[in-house]
């Protein structure tokens, strides 16, 4: 290879590669804050896996809704015994919203309604944590 085509093959390889890690950079653009609803549920009967998997079941019946952007359902985990983790639990519901407003729009659709209705039956005590993020 010549020594000019070198060269130029040298800095069209450089020119290339600080494109690509360029375009690999977080972007510029301020993140969504979107808004976390997590909601926890104790069971009426708390031992009772046909309970818990039928409250999952409902729980499912949610993902219809179109301003859930992410939905995750969840049951206790077997993790390490600390004082700060709280064990009392069965079933859990983790959603992500764009705003207040897709929030809102969730608390009064029909699905919801229908989801407290048919499965609230179930549970003995529900705690909510609503959080904007930051």
């Amino acid at each position: 290879m010549k020594s000019s085509s070198r060269r130029k093959f040298i800095a069209m390889a450089a020119t290339l590669g600080t494109g690509a890690a360029v375009s690999a950079m977080p972007s510029a653009e301020p993140e969504k804050k979107q808004l976390v609803h997590h909601v926890f549920f104790w069971l009426k009967n708390p031992d009772s896996v046909q309970d818990r998997d039928k409250l999952v079941e409902g729980l499912r019946t949610l993902a219809q809704i179109p301003t859930i952007k992410k939905l995750h359902i969840g049951v206790l985990a077997s993790t390490e015994k600390r004082d700060v983790v709280d064990t009392s639990w069965q079933v859990s519901e983790l959603m992500f919203f764009d705003d207040l407003a897709g929030q809102a729009t969730y608390q009064t659709h029909p699905a919801h309604l229908a989801f407290v209705e048919k499965y609230s039956h179930l549970w003995a005590r529900v705690v909510v944590y609503d959080a904007l993020g930051v």
